[in-house]
Parts: C-alpha cells; sequence; structure tokens
C-alpha cells in the first residue's frame, strides 16, 4: 500500500495538513490560490501534504478505509518523511481524523489545528439517500462541481476559470464508487468521546458563514477538547484558500510559533481487551494440574500469536485472563473475535470485552477508569462472545464489523450507564501498517 505524500519548506516545526473528504496533491498545484495556500504555509513550516489512500494518487483500495487505518497512513506518511513529531492541521473531514491521532499518538503531536471540522456528522439521512442516488449520473460534471462550489467555495462561483478547475479536480481526486463510499463512512462518524483525551494544545479555526460545516459544530468541537482555542474567522467559503486565506494562515503561524517541539505525556487513547477463560475452575480440577498447566500454556500462544497479528500489546496476564491494548479499536475486535473463534480447537470458551478510552500510563502498565469499564464489560460477556461499549463501536464505521445491541449498562464504579454492544461479525482481517509506505511525490 503505497500512499502519496510530498515534503516542501524548511521551517522549525513540521506541519501535515490531513485533506478533507478528497485530494490529488499534485493536481491540487495547477489551481493558483491553492499553490499560494500551499507556500505560505511552507515559508514557516516544513509542510507535508499526501493524498488519502482511494484518493488521488495514493493506491486505490476494494471499499473505504476507516479511521483507524487512516490514522495509520499518517503514522506511515510521517514515517517515510522522517517527521518525529508534527502539528496535524485537519480540514474538514481531516479534523476527527487528526483528534483521534492526537488522543492515540500524543508523543508524536506538537498540536493540533481543526479547521471547518465537527465531531459527528449531521447530515439528513434523506438528503444523502437523494445525494448518492444522483451522484453515479452527475459525477464530474460542470453541473455537480458548480452544486459542490455553492457550499464550499461560494465567493469563487462567478469565475469562469475556477468552475472548470473545480470539475477537473473532481474527476483527478476519486472515482465516482470511492466518493460515495467515503460519504457513506463519513455520515457514521462520531469522535465526541474522543475529544475530552485531546491533551495536546489544540486550535479551532472556523468561518462564521461557513455553508457546508456551520460554525455551531466548530463551538462544540472546541469546547469538548481541553485548553483548546476558539478563532471565528469572517467568510463563507468552506474551503480555507479561498475568501480571506491570509487570515487562516496568519492563525495558524501564530499558534505554531508559541509552540514547543517537547512535551511531556502521560495518558493515550487506547482499546483495552479483557479475556477471561470460562470455567476455568471447574476444568482444572477435573483435569489435574498438570495437564491444566498444559491446556493453559497453549491457550495462552494462542492469545499472544493474535495479540502479535494484530498489533496489541500485553498488559497483564492474571492466570487464565489477558489484558492486553491497541492503538485502535478495530484490531482489538479482530483480535478478540480470532481469540475466541481459535480455543474453541482447544476445547475451551473465552468471554472478551473492550473498551475504549484515556489510560494513564504506568510505566510498561496501564490504569484510569477505562481499564476499570473494559473489565466491567467483559464481566457482562457471554461465553464465546466479544463485547463492547458504545465508544469502541462509534469509532469503527466503514470496517464491515457488524454489532447487535445490548442495552445500557450500569457498571459498578462507572458514574454513567454504559451502552453495550455484541459483535456479529469481524470484518475482514487488518493485519496492521507494516505494509504500507510512503511514495514522495517531487515538490
Amino acid at each position: 500500500m503505497s500512499i502519496a505524500y510530498q515534503v516542501l519548506g524548511a521551517g522549525p516545526l513540521d506541519l501535515l495538513m490531513v485533506p478533507g473528504y478528497v485530494s490529488n496533491t499534485e493536481f491540487e498545484w495547477t489551481e493558483p490560490k491553492i499553490a499560494a495556500f500551499r507556500r505560505r504555509l511552507a515559508s514557516f513550516s516544513r509542510l507535508i501534504l499526501f493524498d488519502k489512500r482511494g484518493t488521488g494518487l495514493s493506491d486505490q483500495v476494494h471499499g473505504v478505509p476507516t479511521l483507524e487505518e487512516r490514522i495509520d497512513d499518517v503514522r506511515a506518511v510521517m514515517e517515510a518523511a522522517r517527521s518525529e513529531r508534527a502539528v496535524i492541521f485537519g480540514l474538514s473531514e481531516g479534523g476527527s481524523m487528526t483528534a483521534l491521532f492526537a488522543a492515540t499518538y500524543p508523543q508524536r503531536v506538537s498540536g493540533i489545528i481543526l479547521y471547518g471540522a465537527e465531531a459527528q456528522s449531521r447530515t439528513d439521512p434523506e438528503r444523502l439517500r437523494e445525494f448518492l442516488d444522483e451522484l453515479p449520473g452527475q459525477w464530474g460534471t460542470q453541473e455537480f462541481a458548480d452544486k459542490d462550489m455553492r457550499v464550499y467555495a461560494p465567493s469563487v462561483i462567478r469565475n469562469v476559470e475556477t468552475r472548470r478547475w473545480f470539475a477537473s479536480w473532481i474527476r483527478f481526486c476519486a472515482s465516482p464508487g470511492a466518493f460515495a463510499a467515503y460519504v457513506r463512512m463519513n455520515a457514521d462518524i462520531d469522535v465526541r468521546h474522543v475529544l475530552p483525551n485531546v491533551r495536546v494544545p489544540t486550535l479551532v479555526l472556523h468561518r462564521t458563514g461557513d455553508r457546508a460545516v456551520s460554525v455551531t459544530h466548530g463551538r462544540e468541537l472546541a469546547a469538548a477538547i481541553p485548553n483548546a482555542e476558539l478563532v471565528e474567522l469572517d467568510g463563507i467559503d468552506h474551503y480555507p484558500w479561498y475568501g480571506d486565506a491570509e487570515s487562516v494562515v496568519g492563525e495558524i503561524q501564530r499558534f505554531i510559533s508559541r509552540l514547543s517541539d517537547e512535551a511531556a505525556f502521560d495518558r493515550v487513547l487506547a482499546t483495552v481487551l479483557f479475556t477471561d477463560l470460562v470455567g476455568s475452575t471447574e476444568m482444572a480440577a477435573q483435569l489435574g494440574d498438570r495437564a491444566w498447566r498444559d491446556l493453559l500454556e497453549k491457550h495462552h500462544a494462542i492469545v499472544r500469536a493474535h495479540l502479535a497479528r494484530f498489533r496489541g500489546h500485553e498488559i497483564d496476564n492474571a492466570g487464565d485472563g489477558f489484558l492486553a491494548s491497541f492503538d485502535g479499536p478495530a484490531r482489538a475486535i479482530r483480535c478478540a473475535c480470532a481469540i475466541t473463534e481459535n480455543v474453541r480447537e482447544l476445547g475451551l470458551q473465552v468471554r472478551a470485552g473492550l473498551h475504549t478510552g484515556e489510560c494513564e500510563l504506568l510505566g510498561s502498565k496501564m490504569g484510569g477508569i477505562a481499564i476499570h469499564i473494559g473489565a466491567r464489560v467483559a464481566a457482562r460477556a457471554e461465553p464465546s462472545q466479544v463485547l463492547v461499549s458504545s465508544t469502541v463501536r462509534d469509532l469503527v464505521a466503514g470496517s464491515g464489523i457488524t454489532f447487535e445491541e445490548r442495552g445500557a449498562a450500569t457498571l459498578k464504579g462507572v458514574p454513567e450507564e454504559v451502552r453495550l454492544y455484541a459483535v456479529t461479525m469481524g470484518g475482514q482481517p487488518d493485519l496492521g501498517s507494516d505494509s504500507r509506505r510512503g511514495f514522495r511525490l517531487p515538490a
């Protein structure tokens, strides 16, 4: 899997721009306003641009990548560009991805900038259905581009050359099917639970007249992130390079100039997995010490093999149960499903529970309320069942994983009710990002 990226500028801090729905990093240089916007950013930073998988010059994919897979792509681009830490600049739909990345990998983030973003899609289901029905016949036409521009770039709708460029840009960015898949997936995005766990310096920029994403959503976003700074700008364009682009660039430069390249962190967003063998005491008594020990070693080998496969980190092993952490909820679910399925070959049953939340780093261990919630969720699981909290379910949109609601539960020691869901299908396996690499475009 190759992710197309580009680097320009030599500023003191890296600034990585996460695009919105679709992009084509190379073709976008043909639009003078975009080129000027990028060059201004590169005048005070080392600017890193990239196309998300399935769009622009990055490899095409079957279906649509999840938020989890897309933040893996950000890591791959940073590694290819030799960027240890960066300011992440999330535009529009890229904002939710940026927030999730910052909460999961705070050690890689100097700060984040969220422009024209929202935590939860507010797309009306009926309007979404109408849009998707019309999409195949209108994709890439001038009529389609003009409709888009009236919402995303109304200040330049009268410019004939820009209108023609816009129609071409849409065709260069993604196929009709890929764009439709992104639209469907993004309609299910909800990272509201993640926002309180963003601990890095945060700037929220939003134009007061934005027709695509209301400024109200930007205000809600800033209010949910601890110590976030909200700056409301005049203008009606959603794209930052149209309208008063200099005010956007100026706020970004001001924010970056105040950041330090070093930051301490002791908390991360993680998905915790608890597994527990069903009826282990009775089985141990029936088999005897030696036979039980041999069976337990085989069980441990299966669990650890799947943790390695899905990039899980073993935190603790209390007899016949495991506590592990993951940097992505979909991988954690798939790991849990694989474990519950494979231990059946040994005549064993496992119950598994997962929760995503802020965890305190305690050397090689982890602590915090998220650990307690994960343990309580696992205790509610039935034999051979993978049970997850609503936070986990909300973060795996587009993964192919399906759930059955199990209602709200009052968990011991947890102040609020937690909605629980049983996994009914684990989707397609994701073996991690080892095969992903950045494909550098000439500057």
